[in-house]
């Protein structure tokens, strides 16, 4: 081969070769993100109505599978003395917040983080994308891990899927307003997942389900329902009540 033609194919090789383009590193979880959750969205109660729109009496906790120990804390349930502590978010915390009727502003705080913010009790919640070490000390929303859960095989942007959350490191609390309890032990699994309705609706649908050893003897799981609203209309902030 000639040292004309060499240079050629060595010119043309390179061409090829700078022509393509850059690798692109992994997406953000904010830019990979299979649905959008944010917004402002308000929940709909059409479930559980005297457990979620009114505070129970004491003693009702019927359909939560609760061991022998949670029930004498619930018969307990004293909100004067939870008042006293200043302990009036008890039934705010990570495994009953979505349950609490109100509105959720959905935003992302960062590339790795989604926050909630919920009008019901002023409550703040990160999901974390990128966690690698929880907090030690335990809080209301406490520590939560997310990640996309999306269906084998699906490619595109509409390819569907939800956001899983675990939850760890809460606050002792209660599942229910009336003094129905989950322990520290609390682990919290949840599914967020977005529907686009024929009449232009979008709903944001949330499967919870509560593992504590102490106080529940099999998950406790609940289905919660949000509509998109177009708005900020609403939007009511109140701060948490033991009442």
């Amino acid at each position: 081969m000639n040292l004309r033609l060499t240079a050629a194919l060595f010119a043309a090789t390179a061409s090829c070769v700078l022509a393509q383009p850059a690798p692109q590193g992994p997406k953000t979880p904010k830019a990979g993100a299979p649905i959008d959750l944010t917004g402002y969205w308000v929940a709909i109660v059409t479930e559980d109505w005297r457990y979620r729109m009114v505070t129970p009496p004491k003693g009702d906790y019927a359909s939560v599978p609760i061991t022998p120990e949670a029930k004498k804390v619930a018969d307990a349930w004293d909100p004067a003395k939870d008042e006293a502590a200043g302990e009036q978010c008890r039934s705010y915390g990570a495994p009953a917040i979505m349950r609490v009727p109100g509105r959720l502003h959905i935003v992302w705080e960062n590339d790795n983080t989604l926050r909630i913010d919920t009008d019901a009790g002023t409550q703040t919640r990160l999901f974390h994308f990128d966690a690698k070490a929880a907090p030690t000390a335990p809080q209301w929303q406490g520590f939560s891990a997310a990640k996309w859960d999306i269906p084998g095989g699906a490619r595109g942007p509409n390819r569907g899927g939800s956001l899983k959350v675990v939850t760890t490191h809460i606050r002792p609390g209660y599942l229910r307003k009336n003094g129905v309890p989950y322990s520290g032990d609390a682990l919290l699994t949840e599914y967020y997942s977005r529907t686009a309705e024929p009449n232009g609706d979008s709903w944001l649908i949330v499967t919870t389900i509560v593992e504590d050893p102490k106080y529940l003897t099999q998950p406790f799981i609940t289905s919660t329902h949000f509509r998109l609203q177009p708005d900020a209309a609403g939007w009511n902030p109140q701060p948490c009540t033991s009442r």
